[in-house]
Order: C-alpha cells, then structure tokens, then sequence
C-alpha cells in the first residue's frame, strides 16, 4: 500500500511539472516572450499543428489503428490509476468513544499494526496484513492470513476472531468492527534434497 502512494504521488508531481512546464511556455510566448529554436512554436502566431502536419498521415493505413489503439491504452491506464486511488482507501483515524461524552481519535495505523502483530503471533501464521476502511465512527477491517501448510484454516480463523479481533475491539472500544478474513497458503520454493 505504500508504494503505491509513493508512486501515485510521483506520477502526480511528473505529470504536474510537465503539465505547468508546457502551459506556462505556451502563455509566455502567447504573451510575446521568445521562443526557444528548439521549441514548436516559434513566435505568438504559430499554430500546434498545420495543415501539413496535421493531414501528413492521414492516408497510411495504419495510423488511425495506432493512434486509437494508443488513445484506449492512455484511457485505461487513467482509468486503472484512479480506481486505485479510490479503492485503496485506508481510514485515518478513528472516534474512539472514551465514556465521558468527550471522545478520542485513534490513529488508523497504530490500530493496523497492533492487530497485525497479534494476527501473526497465532500459530502457524506466517504473514498477517490488516487494512481498516469505512469511516471514522464505524469502520471495518479486511485482514489477509498466510497460512503454514500444516494450519487447519477453520481453526486460524477461530483464533482470529476470538483473540486478535476481540482484543482490537475492545481496545478501541468499538462497539462492533466488521471485519473480512482473506486466508491463503504459503507458497513454499522448491527445495534441494540432498
């Protein structure tokens, strides 16, 4: 998860660069500044493209299928990303009522890793991950147990909800955290025999 808010973040800040660079080469000349001689413009009357440029290709068989082919590819990936912005939703923090009509907030993190830890620490757990979504006050957790080959998964998630999700729960006084178990084997590399 956290590489892809660091990648998320560089394609925003590369694309923003690239995005302010142009805009503001394309106002300056606009305005009357001069051009560079390696730029496409070369003075404020200049167009994108002209008739040449534009109509240069048109007769090649081939150039409508790649530039729509392209075009589709550039839309799916936009598409891809924003879906993983949105879907990668993790709650920063959470209402924790504390009895005295006030209220505290938990860092969503700090309550991830502490059931993480104690997910893990179950017998024949090799990997726990635990991301909390929803919102402040009610939110929900989606655990991923990798398991041992040896574990028995109905007895995995047994111990999941009656000690690692109890003990979340309560600690945080949260009346009730919904929570979705994704169990899965340890995949094991072949090993040599000697």
């Amino acid at each position: 998860m956290a590489v892809l808010g660091s990648v998320n973040r560089v394609l925003l800040a590369v694309v923003g660069l690239v995005l302010v660079a142009l805009g503001g080469s394309v106002l300056a000349i606009g305005l009357g500044a001069p051009a560079p001689s390696w730029w496409l413009h070369h003075g404020r009357d200049d167009v994108l493209l002209d008739n040449a440029e534009r109509t240069r290709w048109r007769d090649e068989g081939w150039w409508w299928p790649v530039v729509i082919a392209a075009l589709a590819v550039l839309v799916l990936l936009c598409l891809w990303w924003l879906l993983a912005v949105l879907r990668r939703r993790r709650q920063a923090e959470i209402l924790v009522d504390t009895g005295d009509g006030e209220g505290a907030s938990l860092r969503g993190r700090a309550l991830e890793h502490v059931f993480a830890e104690e997910a893990s620490r179950q017998d024949g757990v090799a990997d726990a991950r635990v991301v909390l979504t929803g919102h402040r006050g009610s939110p929900r957790a989606r655990v991923t147990l990798t398991l041992e080959p040896h574990v028995d998964p109905g007895t995995a998630l047994h111990t999941l909800t009656t000690v690692a999700l109890a003990h979340a729960r309560t600690s945080s006084a949260l009346p009730g955290l919904p929570t979705e178990a994704r169990l899965q084997a340890r995949k094991h590399g072949p090993e040599r025999v000697a």
